[in-house]
């Protein structure tokens, strides 16, 4: 009996020990296929991303085929050309801008310790409209406040000819851009209506081509026009700034003519 025993406990550690060992194997094979499950999902993920920032090109430029290398070519061109010049002007525009008033007080400063002279020399040494229009105001100091105050309004009108010089261009390829766009609508269309006529059916592939072509072209051009028109608004913004500046320093500066003329 005692023998009976001792096999039926040695059974039911080994048993007991069976268990612990399978748990234990179930356990890591979880956990392993968990990690595994982890890793899968983050290369998955990783390569959709990929996928998707190389899609995303491959598929701009696939429509772009399919819209036409006629019309989106001259879109695409509006829109080079356009952003060029909008660059342009934007540099110009930042050089040109000046700090009036730290300027009036240099000028004014340099009249009292120097004379007209000084003052020119200061002008000289500023970039920016601003500067040329109190340059021209000064040079003709000697004929008298009117005089100057006749070149500061006459000069002031060319510097605002040089802020807004190609800024009309901008504007003519923001409404260039869709007019081609709606070209390419209007002659999708009728490619679409030949086919539909030379097969004598109205069948859905036979349409489906146009339209596409149509869609194409608009939407890259008022996509083009979108973008230039933010441009095209910070530009005149902006020109409008400088504007307002030159104004109030003109005003400034023969305040400060008269002034040293009274002395």
């Amino acid at each position: 009996m005692k023998r009976l025993f001792s096999i039926l406990a040695i059974l039911a550690i080994m048993a007991v020990g069976n268990t612990t060992l399978t748990a234990a194997n179930t356990s890591d094979i979880f956990t392993e296929a968990a990690v595994n499950f982890v890793q899968d999902d983050a290369e998955a993920s990783g390569a959709d991303a990929e996928e998707e920032s190389v899609g995303f090109h491959q598929e701009l430029k696939k429509r772009f085929i399919e819209g036409g290398p006629g019309f989106m070519g001259i879109v695409l061109l509006c829109l080079i050309l356009g952003l060029a010049i909008a660059f342009e002007r934007i540099i110009y525009l930042n050089l040109a801008t000046t700090n009036s008033k730290k300027l009036a007080q240099q000028v004014e400063d340099a009249m009292k310790s120097g004379g007209v002279e000084a003052a020119k020399e200061v002008c000289r040494n500023t970039s920016g409209p601003v500067a040329s229009i109190y340059y021209q105001g000064l040079d003709r100091m000697d004929e008298g406040v009117e005089a100057s105050e006749k070149a500061v309004v006459a000069y002031g009108g060319v510097q605002m000819g040089q802020l807004e010089k190609n800024v009309s261009w901008v504007s003519l390829f923001i409404a260039l851009a869709p007019m081609l766009g709606f070209m390419g609508t209007v002659i999708g269309m009728i490619q679409a209506f030949d086919k539909i006529e030379a097969a004598g059916d109205m069948q859905p592939s036979l349409v489906a081509g146009g339209i596409k072509v149509a869609l194409l072209t608009t939407v890259f051009g008022l996509i083009v026009a979108i973008i230039l028109q933010v441009f095209y608004n910070y530009i005149i913004a902006k020109i409008d700034s400088i504007v307002n500046d030159m104004e109030d320093a003109s005003i400034t500066l023969i305040d400060i003519l008269v002034a040293h003329k009274n002395k």
